[in-house]
C-alpha cells in the first residue's frame, strides 16, 4: 500500500498535477535534440521566475545543495575569502561548503529568528574589499525568516560577487536577480516551484561567468563545474558531461508552466494569503511563531510548540492518523518546534484548513 501524504514540511511539497503528469512522458537521451530543446525552454522559464536575463541559467542535476556546491565550487578558489550571512542552519551550511572548497570564511551573524543586517554585510566587505563573494540565504528555511537583499546591490560597484540562496523563496515570494545585482543564484524544485526534488535551478551573471573563465585552478568538482554544465546544455555543439534526467526536466518544465500560467504576482499573493492565515491561527492553538513580525516568510513558518506537546509523538500522530507531514525544528527549535510549509501546490486554503482541523486532536 502506498502512502499519500499532505506534505506540509519544509520540503518536499506536493507537486502540481501537471508536474506529476509529466513524469510519465517517454524518456529521452541526454543528448537528444528534443531533450536539449526542452532544457533550453526550461531555462527560459527559469529566467522569468528568477527575474533575470542571464544567459547561463541552467537546471543543474541534484537537489538545492547541489546548486549551492556548484556555485561555491565554481566561484571560489582555495585561500579566497567568502563573507557569509548566518542567521540559521542554511547560512551555516554555506560556511561549511565554502570551507570544503578551500575558501576562508568570515561569518556575519544575526540571532536565529531575526533578519541579517545588510549594512553589516556591506561593512564586512568594505573592510575586506578583496573578498571573492558575499553569500546570503534569502529565505532561511530553519527559522522562517526573510532576509533583505535589495540593499546588497551596492556590491555590484565592487569586485565582490553576490551569491544568493533562493531554495525556499523562488516561486513563493519575489526574487529579482538582476535588479538586486545578484551574480549567482541557486534554488530547488521541490518547494515553491511545485515539482519533484532532484533539480537545482542556477543562474549566473556575465561577470561571474568571467570569474569562472579566469580561474587560476580548475574547479575542484568535475560534476558541479558550471562551465562544463554550460558547455553540455548550451554548447554549440553540446558537449557530453553527464546523463541528465529528461524525466525530471520534463516535470520541472511542466511545473514552471503551471506557475507562469497563473502569473507570478498571483502566485506570490496566494502564498502570502495562506501564510498569513496560518500564522494568525497558530497562537490560538498555543503555538508561538518564531520569526519576528515584518520578516516572516509566508511559505515557511517556524513555530514553538505549546507546552506539554511532545514533538516526535505529535508529528507521528499527525502523519499516521491524518496523513499530514510537518517538519521538525532545527537549532534552538530542536525538539520544541515545527516548521510548516505552504509551498507551491500546497499554498492553498484547503491545506491550512486541513492542518488546523487536525491540531485539536493533538493538543
Amino acid at each position: 500500500m502506498h502512502s499519500d501524504r499532505l506534505l506540509l514540511g519544509p520540503g518536499p511539497s506536493n507537486p502540481y498535477p501537471e508536474a506529476v503528469e509529466a513524469l510519465s512522458r517517454p524518456v529521452l537521451g541526454h543528448l537528444d535534440p528534443e531533450f536539449l530543446a526542452l532544457v533550453a525552454d526550461t531555462a527560459q522559464r527559469l529566467r522569468t521566475v528568477f527575474g533575470t536575463r542571464n544567459r547561463l541559467t541552467l537546471p543543474v542535476s541534484g537537489t538545492g545543495s547541489a546548486g549551492m556546491e556548484a556555485c561555491l565550487a565554481s566561484l571560489l578558489e582555495p585561500g579566497e575569502l567568502a563573507i557569509v550571512g548566518v542567521n540559521g542552519y542554511f547560512g551555516e551550511r554555506l560556511c561549511e561548503v565554502a570551507r570544503r572548497v578551500g575558501a576562508r570564511v568570515q561569518a556575519v551573524h544575526a540571532p536565529w529568528g531575526r533578519p541579517l543586517d545588510p549594512e553589516a554585510l556591506l561593512d564586512a566587505q568594505s573592510r575586506a574589499p578583496s573578498a571573492r563573494l558575499v553569500a546570503v540565504v534569502h529565505a532561511e528555511t530553519s527559522t522562517g525568516v526573510r532576509n533583505q537583499i535589495a540593499p546588497l546591490a551596492a556590491l555590484r560597484d565592487t569586485d565582490t560577487l553576490l551569491l544568493l540562496d533562493t531554495v525556499t523563496s523562488l516561486g513563493g515570494i519575489p526574487v529579482e536577480v538582476d535588479s538586486w545585482g545578484v551574480d549567482a543564484c541557486y534554488s530547488a524544485t521541490q518547494k515553491c516551484l511545485g515539482a519533484p526534488s532532484g533539480v537545482a535551478p542556477v543562474t549566473v551573471s556575465d561577470r561571474a561567468v568571467r570569474r569562472i573563465r579566469d580561474r587560476e585552478r580548475p574547479v575542484c568538482s568535475f560534476y558541479q563545474d558550471l562551465s562544463l554544465l554550460d558547455a553540455y546544455y548550451q554548447g554549440d555543439p553540446p558537449r557530453y558531461h553527464h546523463t541528465a534526467s529528461s524525466t525530471l526536466i520534463s516535470s520541472v518544465h511542466a511545473g514552471l508552466g503551471r506557475l507562469l500560467e497563473e502569473g507570478l504576482p498571483a502566485v506570490w499573493e496566494r502564498h502570502a494569503r495562506v501564510g498569513e492565515r496560518l500564522q494568525a491561527a497558530l497562537p490560538e492553538h498555543g503555538f508561538e511563531v518564531f520569526a519576528e513580525p515584518g520578516h516572516r516568510l509566508p511559505q515557511l513558518t517556524a513555530a514553538r510548540l505549546p507546552a506539554g506537546v511532545v514533538d516526535a509523538e505529535a508529528r507521528k500522530v499527525l502523519r499516521e492518523h491524518f496523513g499530514i507531514e510537518v517538519g521538525a525544528g532545527l537549532g534552538p527549535l530542536t525538539g520544541t518546534g515545527w516548521r510548516i510549509g505552504l509551498m507551491g501546490h500546497n499554498a492553498q486554503n484547503r491545506a491550512v484548513t486541513t492542518l488546523l482541523s487536525a491540531l485539536p486532536s493533538l493538543l
